[in-house]
């Protein structure tokens, strides 16, 4: 698999998750997007160290590691070289949950089939364990709400993120479009990270999907969204995916 491959399984199985956002009309279709947020969790075949070596097959490379200990969370931002969207891997630690949250998770993680845990496309291939029942998804949501996401979703994009600048439209007029399309700016934290004080940031909520849980219950959950991004000061030239999170939380990059 090649990189433009690999990109297009990504944005597809994202479309699939998130229909709304297949048919929007606030810009281009062909404007490129600024980053990929895709979520993992730190338990085998699935854990950034297994990743990592695929995403660098495809030509990422792994310039910025961090660190998010209150939100139980380490990423790696990986550039692409090109105008390609960069790639922002989150990987949620298991451990930080409490026992019975971590137990219910890892209970799902085992019944996984093997066929569906091995590839290079890990990411983007959906759910590779049952659904799980309401109750759990809704002690899961308690502890933490990226363990509950991952219990529906698998390891996949979670959101997509958008940079103004190539959109050529300025953060407010953006937003005030989405509002108009029924789409409101939540809390920065229902984007999974802590975003820098170098950019202006909105992230949006999709349109709630209609999920069938284990035991025939059907309720509607978010599955996702997408965000804007824009720098704050004129003339910076890095990336607004380089600039995405915070320093404090930057680690050293191992050898």
């Amino acid at each position: 698999m090649q990189r433009d491959e690999f990109q297009q399984q990504l944005w597809l199985d994202y479309i699939h998750c998130h229909p709304d956002m297949g048919t929007q009309s606030l810009w281009p279709n062909d404007r490129p997007a600024e980053y990929f947020v895709l979520a993992t969790l730190n338990r085998a075949p699935y854990h950034a160290q297994r990743l990592l070596p695929a995403l660098h097959h495809f030509g990422y490379r792994r310039i910025g590691h961090y660190a998010m200990a209150d939100r139980g969370l380490l990423a790696s931002v990986l550039s692409s070289g090109n105008a390609d969207a960069w790639i922002v891997l989150v990987e949620l630690q298991l451990d930080t949950l409490t026992q019975a949250p971590r137990h219910r998770l890892e209970a799902l993680i085992h019944r996984a089939h093997p066929h569906d845990s091995r590839g290079q496309n890990l990411l983007s291939r959906g759910r590779p364990w049952p659904m799980p029942d309401w109750e759990t998804y809704r002690q899961l949501l308690a502890a933490h709400p990226l363990a509950a996401w991952l219990s529906i979703m698998g390891p996949r994009m979670h959101h997509v993120g958008f940079d103004c600048q190539t959109l050529g439209e300025d953060i407010a007029q953006l937003d005030a479009a989405v509002t108009d399309m029924g789409l409101h700016a939540g809390d920065p934290g229902e984007g999974l990270l802590p975003i820098s004080p170098l950019l202006e940031y909105r992230y949006y909520a999709c349109c709630t999907q209609r999920g069938v849980f284990a035991d025939g219950d059907e309720h509607r959950i978010v599955t996702g969204g997408f965000s804007l991004v824009q720098k704050r000061l004129p003339g910076v030239r890095e990336r607004s995916a380089e600039l995405l999170l915070p320093l404090h939380t930057r680690c050293e990059l191992s050898a």
